[in-house]
C-alpha cells in the first residue's frame, strides 16, 4: 500500500451544517423552582474547555426539560460555545447531558471523526471570535457555525490526522508545562532573594565570593523558603536593626482628593489604577484640578514611594524615579518620603519581600474593601541595614533579578512561540499537509456523497407532519 505527500491537492470544503445536524440548549425559568435541582446535568458555557465534561454544576429536572428550550443531548456530543468571553470554546459530553441557549451541540454522524472537526473548529475558533465581537454582549449564531466550511478528507485519513495533531500537541504541552514550571520557580526565586536579602544571607554570599555568580546559589536561596528550614528567627548581621516603617520616613501622608479628568485642568493625577505591573504610562495617566497652594503639597518627587492603601491592591508600591510629569498623588494612595540615610529602592525592595507582604496580609482590615491605613502602614516593622550596605544589597537585588527578568523575556517569547506552533499545526492538517494520503482511501467525494443520502434518508419529517395536519384541518370546515 502506497502512501504519497502532495503539495498542492483539491479539497472538498462543505457548510458544517450540511453534514451535521446543530441545535442549542435553553435557560428553564428560574422563576419555576421546581425546574432546578433534579438529576439532569445542565451545562452553561463557562463549564467548556474541560476536554470532556462528565459532571455539572447544576442539574434539572424533567419537567424543566418539558417545558423550556433545554434539549437532552447524548454522551459524545460535540459542545461549541456562542456567547461572551467563550465564544468558540468546546468540549465533549462525557455524560447525557442538557445545556443552555449559550451553547450548539454537534451531533456525530459516523462518518466524520468527531475529534477532527473539534481540532478544525480550535483552528477557527480565532475568526469565531474576530466575529463575535462588535456588540455590548459578543456572541455568535448557530448560523454562523453551520456555515463554517468544513474541509472532507476521506475518513481514514482524518483519523491519521487527529492522531498526528495530538501526538504534536502531546509533546508541545510537555514543553509549555516545562516552561510553566520554570516561570514559577523564578516566582519562588524571586521572593527568595528578596528575604534573604533583608536577613543578610546575600551579604554573607557575597563575602563567600559568589558575587560574580548571580544565579550559582539559587538552589541555596530556594532552600530557604521551605518550610522545614526556616530562617526567619536568625539573628541579623552587626549594626542591622528592626524598626517602625513611622521611625525612618520623613513623612506618611494621604494624597489629594479630587476628580480625574481627561482634559488638562493642572497637573496629572497618579491613581492606584495607574500603576500596573510596577510600571506607570504617564501619557494615559489622567489630570485633576487642584490650587497652586496645595500643588506643592502633593507634588510627587524623585525618591517618593507610593503605596496602595485599599482594594485589591492594598499593600503594593511603587517608586517614583527620574524625570516625570507634574504630578500629584490620589487619596487611595500614602507617599513616604526618606531621610538620606535610608535609601529609597532599598525601602522599595523591602515592600516587595515575604517580610513585608506576610505583615499586610495580618495587618490589612475588611473583607468587602481590605485596606491598610497611614497608621497601620506606619507601624509596619522593616529590617534596617547601614547605609553603606543599603546600596550593596541593592546591587545585589538588582543583579540577581535582572537574570531573572531576562529568563522570564525568554520564557514569554518561547510561549508565544508555541501557541503559533500549535496554530501552525493545526493550518498545515487542514490543507492536506500534515499527514501522508493514501491513494487507497476512499475518496472523500464517495464519503460526502455517502453522507448526503444518509441525512436525506434521517431528515427531520415534522414540517411535513405539520402540512398534513393544516390540510385535514381544513378540510372539516364548513
Amino acid at each position: 500500500m502506497g502512501s504519497i505527500m502532495s503539495e498542492e491537492r483539491e479539497i472538498l470544503r462543505v457548510p458544517l451544517g450540511e453534514i451535521f445536524f446543530t441545535t442549542s440548549g435553553g435557560t428553564p425559568s428560574r422563576k419555576n423552582p421546581a425546574y432546578y435541582n433534579g438529576n439532569i446535568p445542565w451545562i452553561k458555557s463557562g463549564e467548556l474547555d474541560k476536554g470532556i465534561i462528565n459532571k455539572a454544576e447544576e442539574y434539572i429536572t424533567e419537567s424543566a426539560v418539558k417545558n423550556s428550550s433545554a434539549k437532552l443531548f447524548p454522551k459524545g456530543t460535540l459542545l461549541i460555545a456562542l456567547y461572551g468571553a467563550t465564544i468558540g470554546k468546546l468540549s465533549f459530553l462525557g455524560i447525557d447531558a442538557t445545556t443552555n441557549q449559550a451553547i450548539c451541540g454537534i451531533f456525530d454522524n459516523k462518518e466524520i471523526d468527531l475529534n477532527y472537526l473539534y481540532y478544525y473548529l480550535l483552528f477557527q475558533r480565532p475568526k469565531l471570535i474576530e466575529v463575535g465581537i462588535g456588540g455590548a454582549q459578543p456572541n455568535i449564531s448557530q448560523d454562523i457555525i453551520r456555515k463554517q466550511l468544513i474541509p472532507i478528507f476521506p475518513k481514514p485519513e482524518q483519523h491519521r490526522i487527529v492522531a498526528k495533531i495530538e501526538e504534536l500537541f502531546s509533546s508541545l504541552d510537555k514543553g509549555i508545562e516545562s516552561l510553566r514550571t520554570a516561570e514559577q520557580q523564578l516566582k519562588v526565586y524571586r521572593q527568595a532573594v528578596l528575604k534573604w536579602a533583608f536577613e543578610g544571607k546575600l551579604s554573607e554570599l557575597r563575602k563567600k565570593g559568589l558575587k560574580d555568580d548571580r544565579i550559582s546559589d539559587k538552589k541555596e536561596i530556594l532552600k530557604s523558603t521551605n518550610p522545614k528550614n526556616p530562617n526567619s528567627d536568625n539573628e541579623l548581621p552587626e549594626g542591622w536593626r528592626k524598626d517602625d516603617v513611622k521611625n525612618i520616613a520623613i513623612s506618611i501622608q494621604y494624597g489629594y482628593t479630587e476628580s480625574s479628568s481627561n482634559s488638562v485642568v493642572g497637573p496629572k493625577f497618579l491613581r492606584i489604577t495607574d500603576i500596573q505591573n510596577n510600571r506607570v504610562n504617564w501619557g494615559s495617566v489622567p489630570y485633576c484640578p487642584i490650587s497652586d497652594d496645595e500643588i506643592e503639597k502633593y507634588l510627587l518627587k524623585d525618591g517618593d514611594l507610593v503605596f496602595a492603601r485599599t482594594g485589591a491592591t492594598v499593600g503594593k508600591s511603587f517608586l517614583i524615579k527620574g524625570n516625570i510629569p507634574k504630578s500629584v498623588f490620589a487619596s487611595y494612595l500614602i507617599r513616604l518620603r526618606f531621610p538620606k540615610d535610608i535609601i529609597d529602592k532599598y525601602v522599595w525592595y523591602y515592600f516587595q519581600s515575604p517580610l513585608y507582604w506576610n505583615q499586610i496580609t495580618d495587618k490589612q482590615v475588611g473583607t468587602g474593601q481590605p485596606n491598610v491605613n497611614g497608621t497601620t502602614l506606619g507601624k509596619l516593622e522593616i529590617i534596617v541595614a547601614p547605609l553603606s550596605e543599603q546600596q550593596r544589597i541593592v546591587s545585589e537585588i538588582e543583579s540577581r533579578l535582572s537574570v531573572c527578568d531576562k529568563i522570564e523575556e525568554s520564557i514569554t517569547t518561547s510561549l508565544h512561540q508555541a501557541e503559533a506552533l500549535r496554530q501552525s499545526i493545526l493550518k498545515k492538517a487542514f490543507e492536506g499537509k500534515l499527514v501522508e494520503q493514501d491513494p487507497n482511501d476512499e475518496p472523500a467525494s464517495v464519503l460526502l456523497e455517502r453522507i448526503k443520502a444518509e441525512r436525506e434518508k434521517n431528515k427531520p419529517v415534522k414540517k411535513a407532519k405539520e402540512k398534513k395536519v393544516k390540510q385535514t384541518k381544513s378540510k372539516k370546515r364548513p
